[in-house]
């Protein structure tokens, strides 16, 4: 597989070449690592850049750096990335209005259904599976004037937390130094974007797998409250716990995608309508810290093994935020968290969930997750996850079982942690919660499963169906990035945008991969 990735990406950089004129930051002004949406339209309608120039451009610095730089994080790239580029500029010149997202290239995590391009959840038993159409969140990218320019490898089957690796294209490193983990499952799309492989990303998060990687490499995530980002063509992990979001360099790009992604789906059971905000972007103010309350959740600041460096950009953090208006409540403290924290156990849906979605294939190459077992077709590190939900029924819904398991939103425990979570707020007068988004650095990737510790965000967020964001916060020793976590009330995504973008602003803390310009 090695080999087909080098011989692939050398025939794509000699085609980008020939079709460009050896433009990576082409005959064009813009500089592509760290562009912004904007920055990229505006040299669009400026006539600095073509669109095909910025597309060409960035399809050269995936030829140049994934497999020469060692970080894997792409696995196909969109075969009509330049022609949708070509469609743009002439749109432009007939003088037509332009959508939202024009221009803009997204990377795409290989669970999300794309009509045009291999989706296989990171299996090797899905490697020709291209789906009939498109998931309903990269349509409505899509309509928007997004260009989806290459897929982005995942933790198999989106198991793992800890690490990025895949028996379809293998494992994907840290873009900020490749002897170290990206985190898990999103860890190709963190690791992508971080690199400047395309200007935005998407990712997806059962327990962690948004903001752990978007820690890990100096981006801001989001992990929307369930019900109010359709997962509608994502294969499915947990499906009453699974969310979507974008993962981008900067705040305002991060609520670009998400202004356009969030909304109302019939055809997923748990979306909710009327949640949505009717302009995300309007949060976008850089003095939304004055007067806010953050209370510290020291439940998850004191580990016994946190590492000091990690609470000392977490204590800077703090100070920051309380420099830019904020006041800071700390500790706050949440009843029965512990033991909540302890008893809550997920349904373990995955069987069930996942055949319902295959069945959504045209010609599903199975439909069940013993027929995987039974092929072969997995890496060592998945197959004591997918015997473990081999157990459970497969045409079942858990709730059905003869042993029940309730799901979202009518878990009792859950929503006891819900009330908790929101009883601790309302009685400090809160508007967020903080903490670390992982009390440690990166693990080392030869050793991303002993060495895994630290990660907060498997805790409350996703057992409570909260909304979290997490936004870069300097860096481990100067060397690995390092994120802080806002986590707030049910669909008050608004709110949190508005705080991370003013930390963000005050901060300044991004800086891209060395080695990559």
């Amino acid at each position: 597989m090695t080999t087909s990735r080098t011989l692939i990406s050398t025939i794509l950089l000699l085609a980008v070449l020939a079709g460009c004129g050896s433009q990576e930051e082409g005959s064009s002004s813009i500089v592509l690592q760290e562009a912004t949406i904007g920055e990229l339209q505006a040299a669009i309608r400026s006539g600095d850049a073509s669109c095909e120039e910025i597309v060409s451009g960035y399809l050269e610095r995936i030829a140049r750096y994934d497999s020469g730089a060692g970080i894997n994080a792409i696995t196909v790239t969109n075969p009509e990335a330049i022609n949708r580029a070509k469609a743009i500029d002439e749109q432009l010149a007939s003088g037509a209005p332009l959508p939202p997202l024009f221009c803009a290239p997204v990377l795409v995590k290989d669970n999300y259904d794309t009509r045009n391009m291999v989706t296989t959840g990171g299996s090797i038993a899905l490697k020709d599976s291209v789906p009939p159409d498109d998931a309903f969140v990269v349509a409505r990218l899509r309509e928007a004037g997004a260009i989806v320019i290459a897929k982005t490898n995942m933790g198999e089957w989106a198991f793992s937390p800890r690490e990025t690796v895949s028996s379809s294209f293998g494992r994907t490193a840290n873009a900020y130094d490749i002897g170290y983990t990206p985190a898990g499952s999103s860890g190709g799309t963190a690791s992508g974007v971080a690199a400047s492989f395309g200007v935005a990303g998407l990712g997806s998060d059962t327990g962690n797998s948004i903001r752990g990687p978007s820690s890990h490499l100096g981006l801001f995530g989001i992990r929307p409250t369930i019900g109010l980002v359709s997962r509608d063509g994502v294969i499915p992990l947990l499906f009453d716990r699974d969310v979507v979001g974008p993962m981008t360099r900067t705040v305002e790009d991060g609520v670009r995608l998400f202004d356009v992604m969030a909304g109302h789906d019939p055809n997923d059971r748990l979306s909710e309508p009327g949640r949505r905000e009717a302009d995300y972007l309007r949060f976008l103010n850089a003095d939304a810290l004055k007067g806010k309350r953050i209370g510290v959740l020291r439940a998850l600041v004191d580990h016994d093994d946190a590492d000091p460096v990690i609470l000392e950009l977490f204590a800077a953090a703090l100070a920051d935020m309380e420099a830019a208006g904020a006041v800071i409540v700390d500790p706050v403290a949440i009843a029965d968290f512990d033991a909540l924290d302890e008893e809550i156990e997920s349904c373990s849906s995955f069987r069930y969930d996942l055949y319902q979605y295959l069945q959504t294939l045209e010609s599903p190459p199975l439909l069940d997750v013993n027929d995987v077992i039974a092929s072969g077709q997995h890496s060592a590190q998945a197959l004591g996850g997918l015997e473990y939900f081999s157990q459970f029924p497969l045409e079942v819904r858990p709730e059905d079982r003869e042993e029940p398991c309730n799901t979202w939103p009518n878990h009792a425990k859950r929503n006891e942690l819900l009330r908790n979570a929101v009883a601790a707020m309302d009685a400090a007068e809160l508007d967020a919660l903080a903490y670390p988004t992982w009390s440690n650095p990166p693990a080392p990737i030869d050793s991303a499963v002993d060495d895994y510790r630290g990660d907060n965000s498997q805790r409350l967020v996703p057992d409570a169906g909260l909304p979290a964001v997490t936004i870069p916060m300097g860096f481990w020793q100067n060397r690995l990035p390092a994120g802080l976590t806002l986590t707030g009330r049910p669909f008050d995504e608004g709110t949190l945008i508005g705080l991370a973008y003013a930390y963000e602003q005050a901060t300044n803390h991004r800086r891209p991969p060395q080695g990559l310009d």
